[in-house]
């Protein structure tokens, strides 16, 4: 099963928390449900720049908490916050209620899969060569940290007539095991030669019995792994 799913869907509410936490009654869940994704989509479209790997949305009363979290914190704020109020206005229009905007900012982008999978689609766009783009992507993930990653391609790569698929792996990377803490990416980079999609997994350790326990009940999000046991600036 592991191998058949998202990693990141496949771990929901045992080792990873929900994406959107609220509750909804009977004939909103739709309405609601509709206005999550407009959120997401206007944030990746026009504030992606920053390095936006996920964003979380709570609800509660009256009022629409956004979770952002992204590598490049400074360009999403803007001089003295002004961008962030940008952001805070565009958000309540689509909603129609009072948004509070939190930005989290990511240490370690280079552990983030998501944001692994769109820095090699921004390359390949550039025409870089997709195999050495490849080799840079793991390297640099794994000198993180990182104590397996997979990279996978499909399309036309390099101009050929006919697509196929080209893997990169280092490490391991146990999909099958819901205690592993894996990331998962997945991006679209539109070439002048088609589509070519990325997919990246990141593994960083196992979660303990205590945190997974947590996590289930939606107390706490996953945390940092002992620093004893894995190199530092791992997440």
């Amino acid at each position: 099963m592991g191998q058949k799913i998202n990693p990141t869907g496949f771990r929901m509410a045992v080792t990873e928390p929900w994406r959107s936490r609220w509750f909804a009654r009977k004939g909103e869940f739709a309405d609601l449900l509709k206005q999550d994704h407009r959120i997401r989509e206007f944030v990746k479209k026009e504030y992606g720049y920053a390095g936006i790997s996920k964003v979380e949305i709570e609800r509660g009363g009256k009022r629409i908490t956004v979770i952002l979290h992204c590598a490049r914190a400074g360009l999403l704020i803007g001089r003295q916050g002004v961008k962030v109020d940008q952001l805070q206005r565009a958000l309540e229009g689509i909603v129609r209620e009072p948004v509070e905007l939190k930005i989290r900012e990511i240490k370690r982008p280079e552990l983030e899969a998501q944001l692994v999978a769109e820095s090699i689609g921004e390359q390949l766009i550039k025409r870089a060569a997709f195999r050495r783009t490849i080799k840079k992507a793991v390297e640099t993930t794994m000198s993180a940290g990182a104590q397996g990653i997979k990279v996978m391609i499909s399309g036309r790569l390099g101009g050929a007539d006919m697509a196929r698929t080209e893997v990169q792996r280092q490490g391991r990377i146990p999909l099958q095991s819901l205690r592993a803490r894996v990331s998962y990416g997945l991006h679209e980079a539109r070439t002048t030669y088609g589509i070519i999609g990325i997919k990246v997994w990141i593994y960083m350790g196992m979660i303990s019995d205590e945190e997974k326990d947590d996590i289930g009940r939606g107390l706490i999000k996953p945390k940092r792994q002992d620093r004893r046991r894995f190199p530092a600036g791992n997440v």
